[in-house]
C-alpha cells in the first residue's frame, strides 16, 4: 500500500484552518471571563495549530522518493516533526500546571459565567471530534505518524473541553477551585497523550520492529516456492514503509533465474502482508535431503565454472562410481585440460569421500553458435528414406520432420517420431537409439542425430 501525498496534504491544510479558528475563538472568551481552564485549551489548541502547520510542511517533504543522501526515503521527517510537537505540548503542560496551583493557592476569583463560553466549546468538541476522525482514517491509510499525532492532539482537545465545561460548571455551581482543576485536568492529559505519542515515535526512531510484523513476513517469505527455510528477517519503518532484510535459504541447485524470480515472489508476499513494504532479499544456497548424486556432482562442476554433461553414477554398495564428460577447450593443451579434471575430481572426492571413484572424460567445447546451412532437399530425402527403413514396422513409427544441416563438424539430423503411448521412456529411448546408430553407421558424415518421439494423434 502505497501512502498518498494529496491525501495527507489536504487533510493536515484543513486542519489548519479549523485549529486557527477555534483557538483564537476559545483565547479571547477565556480572556474575557477570566477563565484558566479555557485559555489553557486554547493554548493547546494553539500548539494544535503549530504542529498542524509543521506537519502539513513535513507530509510534503516526507512522501518524497528516496535520493543519494536519503537511501531509505525521508519518512523518519514525519517522526522528528512529532517529537518536536511533543516537546511543545509538555511545556505547554508544564506552564499550565504552574498557573493552576500558582491560582489555587492565592485564591484567585473565579470565572464570568454565560452561555457564551458553553457555545463556543460544544462548537470546538464538535469540530475536533469531525478533525480527529478524519486525520485517524487518513493516517491510517497513508501510515503516516504526522498525520497519528495531529488526530490526537484533535482527540485530546475534546476531553480537554469536556474538562474545561466540568471545570465552569462546579465553578457555576459554588466550587470556587473548579476553573482551576479542570486546567489541571487538561495538562495531566496533555502529558497522557504526549507520553503515549513520545513512547511509538521514539520507537520508530530507534528502529524498533513494529508488533508483528517480523512474523509476518517470515511467513509470507516461508510460504514462497522454491524457499526451504528463513534464516533471518530484520524490519524496521521509515515514515509508512516497512524495510524488511530477509536471509533465506534456496536450494543450491536452482538456477539464478529461478532465485531471481524467487525474490519478486518474496517482494510480492510481504508487500501483501504489510502493505507499503521494500525488501532486500539475500538467498543462500543449501543442499536438500533429497538431492540426488547427480545434482551434487552438477553443482560442484557449475561452482567451479565448468561444463559438463552424461553424468552417470553407480552404487556398487560399498563403493560410489561416478563418470562424466568434461567440455574444454579445444585448444587448450593436454595437461592444463587434464588439471582442470584432476581439481574437479578433487572437489567431488571431497564432497563424496576419498573412497569415490571418479572418471572424467575430456572432449572438446562446442561452440556456442556453430555455421550451419540447411542441406539440400535430395540429401533430406535420402535421410529419410533411410530412417524409415531402420525404424521398419517397429515400435517406432510416422518418422516426419525430418531436417539435415551441414555444420564444419559434420550434418546434424532432426526428426520426429511416433510410439506407443503405453511403452516406458526407456523402451522408447532404446528403439530411438538403434535407428540413430544405424543411421550413423549408414552415413559417417552425420555428426549427430537428435530425436524427438511423442504419441500417437489422438
Amino acid at each position: 500500500m502505497t501512502s498518498s501525498p494529496t491525501l495527507k496534504t489536504n487533510v493536515a491544510a484543513i486542519s489548519i484552518f479549523a485549529s486557527a479558528g477555534m483557538a483564537a475563538a476559545k483565547f479571547a472568551v477565556g480572556i474575557a471571563i477570566g477563565s484558566l481552564a479555557l485559555i489553557s485549551e486554547a493554548l493547546h489548541s494553539s500548539v494544535d495549530v503549530i504542529a498542524t502547520v509543521i506537519t502539513w510542511l513535513v507530509v510534503r517533504v516526507s512522501d518524497q522518493p528516496a535520493d543519494a543522501e536519503h537511501h531509505y526515503g525521508h519518512g523518519k521527517f514525519e517522526s522528528l516533526s512529532a517529537l518536536f510537537v511533543i516537546a511543545l505540548l509538555y511545556v505547554l503542560a508544564g506552564g499550565i500546571l504552574v498557573e493552576s496551583w500558582s491560582r489555587l493557592s492565592e485564591g484567585a476569583p473565579p470565572p464570568t459565567l454565560s452561555a457564551i463560553p458553553f457555545v463556543v466549546l460544544v462548537i470546538d468538541i464538535a469540530v475536533n471530534f469531525w478533525r480527529a476522525r478524519a486525520l485517524h482514517r487518513a493516517a491510517r491509510e497513508t501510515r503516516s505518524q504526522a498525520l497519528a499525532a495531529d488526530a490526537l492532539h484533535f482527540a485530546s482537545d475534546v476531553l480537554g473541553s469536556a474538562a474545561v465545561i466540568v471545570g465552569l460548571v462546579l465553578t457555576g455551581i459554588g466550587f470556587a477551585w473548579g476553573d482551576s482543576v479542570a486546567a489541571i485536568a487538561v495538562a495531566v492529559m496533555i502529558s497522557i497523550i504526549g507520553l503515549r505519542l513520545g513512547r511509538s515515535t521514539i520507537e520508530t526512531l530507534l528502529d524498533r520492529a513494529p508488533e508483528g510484523a517480523s512474523e509476518k513476513a517470515t511467513a509470507a517469505i516461508r510460504a514462497v516456492p522454491g524457499v526451504v527455510g528463513v534464516e533471518r528477517v530484520r524490519v524496521r519503518m521509515v515514515g509508512p514503509t516497512h524495510f524488511i532484510d530477509a536471509i533465506a535459504k534456496v536450494p543450491r541447485t536452482y538456477p539464478i533465474d529461478r532465485v531471481e524470480a524467487i525474490k519478486k515472489s518474496a517482494q510480492a508476499a510481504v508487500s501483501k502482508a504489510l502493505g507499503d513494504a521494500d525488501l532486500t532479499f539475500t538467498a543462500v544456497p543449501v543442499a536438500r535431503d533429497n538431492e540426488s548424486v547427480r545434482e551434487r556432482v552438477m553443482v560442484i562442476a557449475r561452482n567451479s565454472g565448468l561444463a559438463v554433461h552424461h553424468v552417470t553414477v553407480h552404487d556398487l554398495g560399498e563403493k560410489l562410481i561416478v563418470s562424466l564428460d568434461l567440455e574444454v577447450d579445444g585448444d587448450m593443451e593436454l595437461l592444463a585440460a587434464h588439471e582442470i579434471a584432476h581439481d574437479l575430481e578433487h572437489s567431488i572426492r571431497e564432497d563424496f569421500g576419498e573412497d569415490v571413484e571418479v572418471d572424467t572424460h575430456i572432449e572438446p567445447l562446442e561452440p556456442e553458435l556453430p555455421h550451419g546451412t540447411d542441406a539440400a532437399p535430395e540429401r533430406v530425402e535420402v535421410i529419410r528414406a533411410a530412417l524409415m527403413r531402420f525404424a521398419g514396422n517397429g515400435a517406432i513409427h510416422d518418422i516426419h520432420n525430418v531436417r539435415v544441416r551441414d555444420t564444419d563438424a559434420g550434418e546434424i539430423v532432426n526428426f520426429h517420431c511416433r510410439a506407443a503411448p503405453s511403452l516406458s521412456v526407456i523402451k522408447v529411448h532404446e528403439k530411438v537409439d538403434e535407428i540413430e546408430r544405424a543411421l550413423r553407421l549408414a552415413f559417417p558424415s552425420i555428426k549427430r542425430v537428435i530425436s524427438h518421439a511423442e504419441p500417437p494423434r489422438a
